[in-house]
């Protein structure tokens, strides 16, 4: 399993809005810097606006940050998007032998090692915000 991509177009969206955010930030323009469907960003839009990470303006082709870019983190986004679902972003496969000495304690052995490493990821996720982001945007990469 892996992470939703819907996490990293949600990144890009809270970045292009403020890197956009004297122009016209309509489901289109956005999706063609995503290179999707506005339908997809529509989708993720609704999302981020749900959890109180944007605000938008249906009919006028405008969204905005519900609040500063420097108290929006990326754990925000990864969980305003559900980019996995709650301690499975590793997956351990079904149904191994119970007759067998690791197919019966594999389990057991590797899933607290992979909860761990899902709270160490979600932990750095908490320490950058969409303006780290978008800071390192403007130093030097191109952006759209």
């Amino acid at each position: 399993m892996s992470i939703s991509s819907r996490f990293s177009v949600g990144i890009h969206i809270l970045s292009l809005l403020e890197i956009n955010k004297e122009g016209t930030n309509s489901s289109q323009f956005i999706a063609n810097s995503v290179n999707t469907n506005p339908v997809v960003i529509r989708k993720i839009m609704g999302m981020l606006k749900k959890a109180g990470l944007v605000t938008v303006n249906p009919g006028i082709a405008g969204a905005t940050p519900s609040r500063s870019l420097a108290e929006i983190t990326l754990f925000d986004v990864y969980k305003a998007v559900e980019a996995v679902n709650e301690n499975e972003l590793f997956s351990i496969h079904e149904n191994p032998n119970p007759d067998c000495l690791v197919g019966k304690s594999l389990q057991g052995a590797i899933e607290p090692i992979f909860n761990m490493a899902q709270l160490a990821l979600e932990k750095v996720l908490q320490g950058i915000t969409i303006k780290d982001v978008v800071d390192s945007l403007k130093s030097g990469n191109k952006v759209c």
